[in-house]
């Protein structure tokens, strides 16, 4: 039987002895290192599955480019890159990789919260040009006591929680998807309005979709508290950029910490940057040597599990089930 083709868009790591392990006996691999589909057309005619990193979009026009391509493997969380309607259509199943860097992210996005309140990176700016000042930095306030808002409940934004509780703060969160009590959390469920109200930090934890894209936008800035901090470890479009630097200006928000911008990278100069009240980190809250590992596992392991009959355990298009090129 011939091998089936599994075409690699792009990566990001030293190693591709994962992917040659898990696919070895079934697939070729041909491996790629692009940005965008222009550049792996050429590759894709006669694929069989696609993996993907960021290249991107992959829209429905790509698709028709791979007519025997049964699965398109993410090997992050977001695949808002993909158009799911057009490959539901296509019969082609999208997965992705939810689960790898939960501890990751909610351990950064704690450490941006930690950061925001202690005024960390500005205390440090203010020591590196030999100033040994407290009163610079006024206000802050204690942590114990204070609310963190969640906006979307997953698993990362549950973990947040644990260790928000550890801190003694109180936690609420809005998610029109999760009951309250659901799940075995100290946090209490509010409406989207209360959420922003109320709160001195606020972390978004959302997926981007078309109803989420600019969800923090003038309205919602305008809602927060003076004294509040906004922060997105999920995806930069959730927040409107240009609101954010108006509501900045403005004094209408203490400040934010973003690891995810919208544009991404952020380009130099940019008003976003060089404020006292923004710390901004490089997409880097997914991280750490283990989280590593376990993307880079994902993904080669459901192409082998729909090549090989068998249903892949991330789907992200359900609907494709039942009508896949695969016979799925």
């Amino acid at each position: 039987m011939a091998k089936a083709k599994v075409v690699l868009t792009d990566y990001a790591w030293d190693s591709l002895d994962a992917e040659k392990k898990t696919l070895d006996g079934i697939a070729d691999l041909v491996v790629l290192n692009v940005k965008t589909p222009r550049e792996f057309a050429p590759y894709i005619g006669d694929c069989d599955a696609l993996l993907n990193t960021y290249a991107g979009p992959i829209t429905a026009d790509v698709m028709a480019q791979m007519p025997n391509c049964k699965i398109i493997a993410r090997y992050g969380i977001g695949v808002d890159t993909i158009d799911l309607e057009a490959a539901t259509k296509a019969g082609i199943i999208v997965t992705n990789n939810p689960t790898y860097c939960i501890d990751e992210v909610a351990e950064h996005t704690m450490a941006l919260l930690l950061a925001c309140a202690r005024k960390i990176a500005f205390y440090d700016r203010l020591v590196r040009a030999d100033r040994w000042e407290v009163s610079p930095g006024k206000p802050m306030f204690r942590m114990a006591g204070s609310t963190l808002g969640l906006v979307g409940f997953g698993h990362t934004s549950r973990e947040l929680a644990v260790r928000a509780l550890a801190f003694g703060m109180r936690v609420v969160f809005y998610d029109p998807f999760v009951e309250e009590g659901k799940f075995d959390v100290r946090a209490t469920k509010v409406e989207l309005n209360e959420l922003l109200r109320e709160s001195d930090f606020i972390s978004l934890h959302l997926p981007l979709v078309p109803q989420t894209r600019k969800m923090i936008n003038d309205e919602a800035l305008r809602q927060m508290k003076p004294t509040a901090f906004i922060i997105n470890c999920a995806r930069g479009p959730i927040i409107d950029t240009d609101a954010l630097v108006r509501a900045l200006d403005a004094k209408g928000i203490a400040g934010c910490a973003l690891d995810v911008t919208d544009p991404e990278p952020l380009p130099n100069p940019h008003p976003l940057r060089n404020r006292d009240n923004v710390i901004i980190t490089p997409h880097v809250a997914w991280y750490s040597e283990q989280a590593m590992g376990g993307m880079q596992a994902g993904a080669p392991v459901e192409v082998r599990r729909v090549l090989t009959g068998q249903w892949p355990l991330n789907v992200v298009n359900p609907a494709v089930n039942g009508k896949t090129r695969a016979g799925l």
